[in-house]
């Protein structure tokens, strides 16, 4: 088994792209999250409470995007606890069909290195179907002294 090659913080380069993932979100996905995360809300594994509540159909868990879109980074960087902070907006619903679920794109790209603390910030985007569902999404992350 490989081990997988970690990045070096001095080999950080500021606009490179870290990161790039492109996966289908499943229903089966959105219903193992709800029970994970006790997240019940029908309007995630329901058509018909969707569409009654005016929703375009059965979304995805705002929660479940964001974490999906971190996983990317710490895939990334290999250490999760090297991730000090990460803040994102819910901008658009992700819906997920029933028989095609939803696509999503994550492009993960550093914004900025501080060489002082050892710091870098990566912004995220996360699309769907073309367009943006997170916003100002950035991850914080602090690497180990030389």
């Amino acid at each position: 088994m490989t081990r997988p090659v970690l990045p070096v913080f001095e080999n950080l380069v500021l606009s490179d792209i870290v990161a790039e993932v492109d996966l289908v979100l499943t229903r089966d996905d959105l219903v193992r999250y709800a029970g994970a995360s006790g997240d019940m809300n029908p309007i995630h594994f329901n058509d018909a409470t969707a569409t009654s509540a005016g929703l375009p159909g059965v979304l995805a868990h705002g929660m479940l995007t964001a974490g999906i879109a971190l996983q990317a980074i710490v895939d990334w960087v290999g250490d999760p606890s090297g991730v000090f902070s990460y803040e994102t907006r819910f901008t658009r619903p992700v819906v997920v069909d029933a028989v095609d679920g939803a696509d999503l794109s994550i492009t993960a790209k550093i914004a900025r290195i501080d060489t002082t603390m050892r710091t870098t910030r990566i912004d995220v985007t996360v699309t769907h179907k073309g367009q943006t569902v997170l916003g100002k999404t950035q991850a914080h992350l602090q690497f180990p002294g030389a």
